[in-house]
């Protein structure tokens, strides 16, 4: 139970993490999945590239296709949709950080 519990609230974590990269520059998966392991989420490529369709289905993120050694390697970018969930997530963690530091 308490698996599943830190899971879901992690992956609240994960999604905003992806926005805010996102935002800077764009992100592949590889780099999202080292990215995300440095912050000590450890995950597979298995879990993370559902979550990255599941956020372009969404309007969030904005998927291009580049050709990168021979290879097409799929870039996200946050849309401005993306940007105004990140601003509002920021806003609200920033809130909940007071109260529980």
């Amino acid at each position: 139970m308490e698996d599943k519990t830190l899971r879901k609230l992690f992956l609240g974590f994960i999604h905003i993490h992806i926005l805010h990269h996102a935002s800077e520059h764009p992100v592949y998966g590889q780099w999202m999945l080292e990215e995300l392991q440095e912050h000590g989420y450890s995950m597979s490529a298995g879990t993370l590239y559902p979550i990255l369709h599941a956020m372009e289905n969404d309007g969030l993120l904005h998927k291009e296709n580049k050709n990168v050694n021979g290879k097409i390697r799929k870039y996200y970018t946050t849309t401005d949709k993306g940007a105004g969930i990140l601003q509002e997530a920021r806003v609200k963690a920033y809130e909940l950080f007071k109260e529980i530091k």
